[in-house]
C-alpha cells in the first residue's frame, strides 16, 4: 500500500503517505462509529416504515398492502371525489396538509411518502402545550345577533350561571404590584443583555470562527485546480496549453524567473497533493473491499487450473463415448427412418391407386341411386387431396372434376325429385276417399333422393314440392269444373282461374264442390304419406332413428344406414318446412273451395235451408279432414260458407219479416180459433223441441185461413177458442200466430244449421223488435184505423195486443235458451226486448184505464147528493165498468184484470172525494152522507158482481175510507 502510495505521489515523503492513510482510516472509522451509534440509539431504523402505526400501537402489518388499506380506512377522509391524508400528527399529513387529491394520487402520494419513506420522524410527545383550540372560531355564529356573553352565542344563555358565585377567602387577590419587584429585577439584566449583543462587530465574529478546529478534508477541495489539469488530455506541445501551465517561463533566466518557477513548482506540488488527498480519501473508503479482492486472487487462480484439468478430462471421456456408442446407434436410427420413409411411400401409392378409382366407383354409385355414399365418397376425396395428397402432380385435375361432379349430383338429385313429386302427385286418384300411407310410390327411390338433397344440405325440395302441389291441386279443380261444364247444357266460358263463371245451378256447385273436396283430400293424404317420408328420412339423417322412425321401418320405408350427418339446426329448419308445406297446401286447397262457394260464384243462385245444409256439411268435413293432416284449423272456406250462409239468412229473414209487415197492416185485431197442430207447436216449443219443422201444408193452410181466405167450414183445419200454455188459456189474433210460426221457423233453422245461430238469433231479435213496435203503432198509436180501416180501437183489441205480447215472452226464454246452446254470444239483445214488451204491456194497461178513468172522471163531475138512488151517474159508471169487464175477461188473465180495476178504483175514490169536496158534503150523518154512502153501496155491488178485484178490497171499508181526505 504504501508503495503504490509512493508511486503515485514522488514528491511526498512517506512519513507524509503514512499520516495521510492514518487520518483517511481514522475518518473512515470514525465515519463507520458514528453509523453504528446511530443504528444504537434509534432502533427503529432496523424495522420498515409499513410494519407499524404511529396512532394504531395495536396494529402490525405483514405486507405494505395491508398498511395501505388501514391508512385508507382509519386515517383518510373523502369530501366528494377527493381524498384527503389524515395519517399525521393531529390528523393532518405534513406532506398533504389540506389537499384533496383523486384516487389514483392518493396511492402515489401514500407510497412515496409513508410507504417508501426510509426515514421517519417519531410523533411528539403530547403534553398540556398540545391541546389547542381556536376558540373564536368555535364560539362565532353570524346567524345568532349579538349576545351578552361570548359562551352564549353557541350555547346559548343557559350556559353561563345565572347566580352570583363569589370569590373565595382561602386565595389571596392578585394584582400587578404584585410583580414589580420580579420586573425590576429582571429588567436590569435584560437591558445588559441587549448592549453586549450591540457591541459585537463583523471582525469579531470572523475572528472567532477562524479559530474553531476544522478537518483536513474539509480543507481538500478540487475547485482550487485549474480546469485545464482535469481534462483527460493534457499535451503540453501545444503552445496554448503550455502558455497555461507556464506563464511567466521566458527566455532569459533571471532571479525573477527562477523565483517564479520555484513558486509554479510549489503550486503543482499543492494540486498534487489535493489530488493525493482525494485519492487517499477514495482508497480509505474502499479498503476492505481492495485487500479482499488480493486476498481471493490466489484462490480464484487455483480453481480455475482444476476447471481446466476437468474440462480436458470430460472431453477425453466425451471423444470416446462418440466412437464406440454414438456412431453405431445413429446408424441404426438412419435406417429405422429410412424404413418408415419407404413404409409412408408405399401408403402413399396405395392411397393414390385408391383415388384413381374414385370415378369409376362414382359410376357405381350413380347407377344404383346411392347418393349420399357418392357424395361421402367425393367429400372424403376432396380430404384426400387437400390434406394428404397435395402437390400430386397427377393429381391436379382432380379437384375441378370431384366439384363438377358434385354439382352433377346437386343437380340429378334435384331433377329426379320433381320428376317422383310430378308422377306421385298426377297419379289417377283412387275411388276410396282415405288413401294410407302405404301407397306411396317408390318408397325407396324417395329416401335414397331426400337423402342425398339432405346430405347436398339443399333444403329447397321442400318449396318445390310445395309448388307441385300447388300446380296439381290447380290441375284436379280444373278438371272437375270442365268435367260439370261438359255435362252441362249451358254454354259457359272459363276464367283464368279455372272456375265456371257463374252459370251453374246451385246443385251442380254443390256436386262440384263435393267432387272437389274429395278429390283434394286424396291428394292432401298422399301428400302427407310423402311428407311423412321426408320426415323419417330427415329424422334418420339427424341420428334421431326413435320410436316413430321405427315403426315407419316395419310399415314398409326403407331408410339408408348411415351416419347422422344432418345438424340439429338444420334438422329443425326441414321439419319446420315440412310443417309448413302441409299447411300451405291446405291452405291453398281452401282458398280453391273458396272461390267455388264465394258471393261472385253463386250471387245468381238462390239456395234454400237444404242447399246450405249440404254445403256446411261438405265444409266441415273437409275442414276436418284437412285439420287432421296438417293439424292446424284453416278459416278461408268457413268464413265463405258462413257468408253464403249469411245472405240466405237474411233472405229467409226479409222474406219473414215482410210477410209479417204485411200481416200486420191487414189484422183486424180480432180473436181467432186456434188450430191443433197450431198447439202441438207450442207444446213443442215449451218443451225446447225444435227438430221437428212445421209442415209445408199446415204452413199455407194456416196462411190461408189466417189471410180469410177459406173457402168453407169444411176445409179449415180442427181449431180450439184459446191456446193453452201450461194450462193457462191465451186468446191470440192472427198475427201472434203467424209470429209464433215464425219463432219456430227460425229455432228450427238454428237446429239445422248451427252456422246460421248467431244470425238467426240476432234477426229472431228483430223480428219481434218490428212486431213490438208496429202492433204498438197500429192499435196505441192507431194506425189500424188508418191502415185495416177499422173504425175505433177497443179494449179488447187492446187486450188481445197484451195477450199476444204476454205469449211472446213465455217464449223468449226458452228461445234464448236454445240459441245460447249454438252461440252465447248472440243472445244478448233478448234482454233489451223483453224489458221493450213489459213497457208495451204496461203502456196498454195505462190505455185501457185511462179510458175507463176518463169517462168515470166526466161522470163524477155532474153528480150531485140527491135522489134518486142510485143516481144516473152511479148506473153509468157501473155500466161502463160492466162493458170494459165483457171486454178483457175472456182475454187478459185475472191477475192483470185486477190490477186494471184496482187502478180504476183508486182514481175513482180519488175523484169522489174532490166531489165531496167540491159539494162540500161532510161524514155528519146527515141526509147527503146517507146519499153517498147508498151511491157507494151500488158501486161495490157491481164490483163485487163483476169480481173485478180480489175478495180482500171488496169489503165496506170504502164508506169509511172516501171520508178520509
Amino acid at each position: 500500500m504504501a508503495t503504490t502510495q509512493n508511486k503515485v505521489n514522488p514528491l511526498t515523503s512517506g512519513d507524509d503517505v503514512a499520516d495521510v492513510t492514518k487520518n483517511s482510516t481514522h475518518i473512515g472509522a470514525t465515519k463507520q462509529l458514528s453509523s453504528a451509534s446511530a443504528l444504537m440509539t434509534n432502533p427503529t431504523l432496523h424495522t420498515r416504515c409499513w410494519e407499524t402505526c404511529y396512532y394504531c400501537p395495536c396494529e402490525a402489518f405483514k405486507t405494505s398492502a395491508d398498511f395501505v388499506k388501514h391508512l385508507r380506512e382509519r386515517h383518510c377522509t373523502r369530501e366528494g371525489g377527493s381524498y384527503v391524508c389524515r395519517y399525521g400528527f393531529n390528523g393532518v399529513c405534513p406532506s398533504l396538509p389540506l389537499d384533496g387529491v383523486s384516487d389514483r394520487d392518493y396511492d402515489a402520494h401514500v407510497a412515496k411518502y409513508h410507504v417508501n419513506q426510509l426515514t421517519r420522524e417519531l410523533p411528539p410527545e403530547w403534553s398540556v402545550f398540545s391541546a389547542a383550540q381556536n376558540l373564536p372560531a368555535v364560539l362565532n355564529d353570524p346567524s345568532r345577533g349579538k349576545q351578552s356573553n361570548l359562551f352564549t352565542k353557541k350555547w346559548g344563555d343557559h350556559f353561563v350561571e345565572k347566580t352570583h358565585i363569589p370569590p373565595t377567602p382561602r386565595l389571596p387577590e392578585i394584582t400587578y404590584a404584585d410583580f414589580d419587584k420580579y420586573i425590576t429585577k429582571i429588567g436590569k439584566r435584560y437591558r445588559r443583555h441587549e448592549r453586549m449583543c450591540a457591541q459585537q462587530t463583523p471582525a469579531a465574529l470572523a475572528e472567532r470562527e477562524a479559530k474553531t478546529p476544522t478537518s483536513p478534508t474539509h480543507t481538500v477541495s478540487l475547485s482550487a485546480i485549474p480546469e485545464i489539469f482535469l481534462k483527460e488530455q493534457l499535451n503540453l506541445n501545444h503552445p496554448a496549453t503550455f502558455a497555461l501551465v507556464f506563464p511567466s517561463v521566458g527566455a532569459s533566466a533571471s532571479e525573477e524567473n527562477k523565483q517564479t518557477g520555484r513558486l509554479l513548482q510549489e503550486q503543482l506540488s499543492h494540486y498534487l497533493d489535493i489530488v493525493e488527498v482525494k485519492i487517499a480519501h477514495q482508497v480509505s473508503q474502499k479498503s476492505a473491499a481492495f485487500f479482499h479482492a488480493m486476498t481471493s486472487q490466489d484462490a480464484i487462480m487455483a480453481e480455475m487450473k482444476e476447471a481446466a484439468h476437468n474440462v480436458r478430462e470430460l472431453r477425453a471421456s466425451l471423444r470416446t463415448l462418440h466412437q464406440s456408442a454414438v456412431i453405431d446407434s445413429f446408424r441404426v436410427m438412419r435406417f429405422a427412418q429410412r424404413r418408415q420413409n419407404f413404409d409412408e411411400t408405399l401408403d402413399k401409392l396405395s392411397l393414390m391407386a385408391t383415388v384413381h378409382k374414385t370415378q369409376p366407383m362414382l359410376q357405381l354409385l350413380l347407377g344404383t341411386q346411392d347418393y349420399v355414399a357418392a357424395l361421402d365418397l367425393i367429400g372424403t376425396t376432396q380430404e384426400i387431396l387437400t390434406q394428404e395428397l397435395i402437390g400430386i402432380h397427377c393429381f391436379k385435375h382432380l379437384p375441378m372434376q370431384l366439384t363438377e361432379m358434385e354439382k352433377l349430383i346437386d343437380k340429378m338429385l334435384t331433377t329426379e325429385f320433381e320428376r317422383y313429386a310430378t308422377a306421385d302427385l298426377n297419379r289417377p286418384l283412387c275411388d276410396v276417399l282415405n288413401e294410407t300411407e302405404s301407397v306411396c310410390a317408390e318408397e325407396d327411390k324417395l329416401v335414397c333422393i331426400v337423402m342425398g338433397l339432405l346430405r347436398k344440405k339443399n333444403f329447397s325440395f321442400v318449396t318445390s314440392y310445395k309448388d307441385e302441389a300447388i300446380v296439381t291441386i290447380r290441375a284436379i279443380i280444373k278438371q272437375l269444373v270442365i268435367e260439370v261444364i261438359a255435362s252441362s247444357d249451358a254454354e259457359v266460358c272459363l276464367t283464368g282461374a279455372g272456375e265456371e263463371a257463374q252459370s251453374l245451378s246451385i246443385s251442380e256447385w254443390i256436386a262440384l264442390l263435393k267432387k272437389a273436396t274429395v278429390a283434394l283430400l286424396t291428394v292432401l293424404q298422399r301428400i302427407r304419406a310423402v311428407t311423412g317420408i321426408m320426415r323419417q328420412t330427415t329424422d334418420a339423417a339427424a341420428g334421431r332413428c326413435g320410436p316413430a322412425a321405427n315403426g315407419a321401418q316395419e310399415g314398409g320405408v326403407n331408410l339408408i344406414d348411415s351416419e347422422a350427418f344432418l345438424t340439429a339446426a338444420d334438422h329443425a329448419n326441414v321439419t319446420e318446412r315440412l310443417d309448413g308445406l302441409l299447411i300451405a297446401v291446405c291452405n291453398y286447397c281452401h282458398e280453391r273451395c273458396v272461390n267455388l262457394v264465394s258471393t261472385q260464384s253463386l250471387e245468381r243462385a238462390v239456395a234454400t235451408a237444404d242447399d246450405i245444409e249440404q254445403l256446411t256439411a261438405i265444409v266441415n268435413e273437409f275442414s276436418a279432414g284437412c285439420e287432421e293432416i296438417c293439424g292446424a284449423a284453416s278459416v278461408p272456406l268457413k268464413v265463405a260458407a258462413k257468408v253464403q250462409a249469411s245472405r240466405f239468412a237474411n233472405r229467409f229473414h226479409a222474406e219473414h219479416k215482410q210477410k209479417l209487415g204485411l200481416l200486420l197492416d191487414s189484422e183486424r185485431w180480432r180473436q181467432v180459433d186456434i188450430p191443433n197442430e197450431f198447439q202441438k207447436i207450442i207444446d213443442r216449443m215449451g218443451a225446447q223441441d225444435f227438430q221437428q219443422p212445421v209442415s209445408k201444408s199446415f204452413a199455407e193452410g194456416l196462411g190461408t185461413t189466417l189471410n180469410g181466405h177459406s173457402s168453407g167450414s169444411s176445409a179449415r183445419p180442427p181449431a180450439n177458442p184459446v191456446l193453452l200454455v201450461e194450462g193457462k188459456p191465451f186468446t191470440l189474433v192472427s198475427a201472434a200466430l203467424l209470429l209464433v210460426q215464425m219463432l219456430s221457423d227460425y229455432c228450427h233453422c238454428a237446429t239445422r244449421l248451427p252456422i246460421l245461430a248467431g244470425y238467426l238469433s240476432r234477426n229472431v231479435v228483430d223480428l219481434l223488435r218490428t212486431f213490438n213496435s208496429r202492433s204498438c203503432q197500429l192499435v196505441i198509436g192507431a194506425g189500424a184505423m188508418r191502415v185495416a180501416g177499422l173504425k175505433t180501437i177497443t179494449s179488447t183489441n187492446l187486450a188481445l195486443v197484451s195477450r199476444a205480447l204476454q205469449l211472446v215472452l213465455w217464449l223468449l226464454p226458452k228461445i234464448k235458451a236454445h240459441f245460447a246452446n249454438y252461440d252465447a254470444n248472440a243472445v244478448s239483445g233478448f234482454d233489451s226486448i223483453e224489458k221493450d214488451f213489459h213497457s208495451h204491456i204496461k203502456e196498454i194497461e195505462n190505455k185501457i184505464y185511462s179510458i175507463v178513468t176518463e169517462r168515470v172522471s166526466a161522470q163524477l163531475e155532474q153528480w150531485d147528493a140527491r135522489p134518486p138512488i142510485p143516481s144516473q151517474t152511479f148506473r153509468n159508471i157501473s155500466r161502463h165498468l160492466v162493458k170494459l169487464h165483457e171486454a178483457i175477461a175472456p182475454i187478459l188473465p185475472e191477475q192483470q184484470i185486477h190490477s186494471i180495476y184496482g187502478i180504476v178504483h183508486r182514481n175513482f175514490k180519488d175523484k169522489l172525494r174532490e166531489q165531496l169536496l167540491k159539494l162540500n158534503i161532510i161524514n155528519n150523518g146527515g141526509p147527503q152522507h146517507g146519499v153517498v154512502t147508498s151511491e157507494l153501496t151500488f158501486y161495490m155491488e157491481t164490483l163485487r158482481t163483476l169480481k173485478a178485484l180480489p175478495p180482500t178490497e171488496l169489503s165496506d171499508d170504502i164508506l169509511e175510507a172516501i171520508w178520509s181526505f
